[in-house]
């Protein structure tokens, strides 16, 4: 059974510390199974072998390679730093998104599509004369405005036209009634 085994690199070198490991597992041929350096540990990399002495050969006297913890982990105590978490895809059709890759970035678009299998959306441009569909991958867009939003939006501006209207007719009535000759004891030649 293997055993998976933390190595101490140096810090901002472990791709190049896991390159001249992996070399060194290839050219000698060693029971060495796998290499991972996970995003944002920094200083380590993982090696899984089948045996220490395996482990030991693979990175004894390499460059950045500064020895092996002497505790072996479990992949169950390493999982979420090596799978990848899958987040939950919250965009709609008629969502209007910004593109924030690469060749459209900064663009507003509409969804008009999504497949969330394949993690593609397919938009239109707002900016462009011809609507024309585009493929873009949903991490590359970000959700703007809901279409949900919006309506509920637009309700509420009607509310609040009619509330403004009533305001409106409420200080016309006010104001007439100031202007009117009130008949009271001051005479208007006064």
């Amino acid at each position: 059974m293997s055993q998976i085994f933390i190595i101490k690199v140096t810090t901002n070198k472990e791709d190049r510390a896991l390159e001249l490991i992996s070399d060194k597992v290839k050219k000698h041929q060693l029971q060495v199974y796998a290499l991972a350096r996970p995003h944002g540990l920094r200083g380590y990399v993982f090696l899984e072998a089948e045996d220490r002495e395996s482990s030991e050969e693979a990175v004894y006297n390499l460059p950045y390679v500064k020895g092996i913890i002497g505790k072996t982990v479990t992949y169950d105590e390493i999982k979420n730093m090596i799978e990848p978490v899958l987040e939950e895809i919250n965009i709609e059709k008629g969502d209007i998104v910004e593109i924030i890759g690469e060749p459209f970035k900064k663009e507003k678009a509409k969804v008009i599509r999504i497949d969330k299998g394949k993690g593609e959306a397919v938009v239109t441009l707002l900016a462009a004369v011809v609507q024309i569909p585009v493929t873009v991958k949903l991490d590359n867009v970000k959700v703007v405005r809901r279409e949900k939003e919006e309506t509920g939006e637009n309700q509420e501006t009607e509310e609040n036209k009619k509330d403004e209207s009533a305001n409106q007719s409420e200080e016309l009535k006010i104001n007439k009634d100031y202007n009117e000759p009130s008949g009271g004891l001051i005479p208007d030649d006064y």
